[in-house]
């Protein structure tokens, strides 16, 4: 937070997103989800919030549905961010802005077919949206925006006792949670509500570790995410899922599951994607070993051992 209280980090990246011009977006965007598909992704959720004020959200939120509606080699599932605060307004005012104006304007345009937004998040955290600030723009959202599903930044540097709301609100997720209480962790077993681990921030950042082992031995319901952004660039999930099993004590089979499936079911998805069943889109990964474990095991080995990488049933890389 001291760095970015001093103009870095967000602030540094929303600088430079502003700067840039949609095509220019549109082209390291794209760079980036082939990346994501040589290494094994084959849906991913992408945000905006490197705006902070409507018209660069706007800008990053078509550029987001360009890619959704003609980049074919990756799933995307796009979410409207609600990330940090200018320093020329205050959270409330910000809040407002975003009740008042934003989520209007975007539901318009989501109606007129211009964009195409899935989820809402806000970044829940001291210093930035408060728990009630942050209710006040989800429940916005979910009564202008048919269909929006809630997956929202909770209990990362500090312990805000979020989660209630979010199991209150009917959230398909809150993600990071290094800061969660044992209430809330019982309050999450107790729903459909997914907590969305990102083991490279906490690493990276040096933060507590969220405790998925009593999460998941509470029942909780848990998927991996690679939080890929400027402070935790990542694009391996094989990485992440190995850092889940090693710092987070998750077995390889929970750490497949929550990569998969229950990443699928945190984005609403999980009906037709996130595993092999008959009816299900082809979205495959084939690697060349004779124990799937080693995709996880083999720490750092995903690009010699990813062969082929199918989505929708077409092959979307092979290896050299």
């Amino acid at each position: 937070m001291e760095i970015h209280e001093a103009g870095g980090g967000i602030h540094f990246t929303v600088k430079h997103t502003k700067e840039a011009s949609e095509e220019k977006l549109y082209q390291s965007f794209t760079q980036r989800l082939g990346n994501f598909s040589k290494f094994g992704t084959t849906f991913v959720e992408c945000k905006s919030g490197y705006g902070l004020e409507w018209q660069t959200e706007h800008k990053m939120l078509r550029v987001i549905t360009k890619a959704k509606r003609e980049f074919k080699s990756i799933n995307i599932s796009s979410t409207y961010l609600a990330h940090a605060v200018p320093k020329n307004t205050s959270a409330e005012l910000l809040t407002q802005d975003i009740v008042e104006n934003q989520i209007p304007t975007m539901r318009n345009l989501i109606m007129s077919k211009e964009l195409d937004v899935d989820n809402i998040d806000v970044f829940c955290e001291k210093g930035v949206f408060d728990v009630n600030q942050t209710e006040r723009i989800l429940k916005k959202a979910l009564e202008s925006i048919q269909g929006i599903q809630i997956n929202f930044h909770s209990n990362e540097l500090f312990p805000l006792n979020s989660v209630e709301m979010a199991v209150r609100l009917g959230s398909k997720a809150v993600s990071h949670l290094e800061e969660i209480s044992d209430s809330e962790i019982e309050l999450m077993a107790k729903s459909e509500t997914v907590g969305i681990l990102l083991p490279t921030t906490a690493i990276i950042m040096q933060l507590k570790r969220p405790p998925a082992r009593k999460m998941l031995n509470s029942g909780c319901i848990m998927a991996l995410g690679s939080d890929f952004n400027p402070n935790a660039y990542c694009y391996a999930m094989p990485m992440i899922m190995n850092y889940a099993c090693v710092d987070l004590r998750l077995s390889m089979n929970e750490a497949l599951v929550a990569a998969t499936l229950n990443s699928a079911f945190a984005l609403g998805v999980e009906k037709t994607r996130g595993s092999i069943e008959v009816g299900k889109c082809a979205d495959l990964v084939i690697i060349d070993s004779q124990r799937w474990e080693n995709i996880i095991y083999q720490m750092g080995a995903h690009s010699n051992l990813i062969k082929y990488v199918f989505v929708n049933g077409n092959i979307v890389y092979q290896k050299e």
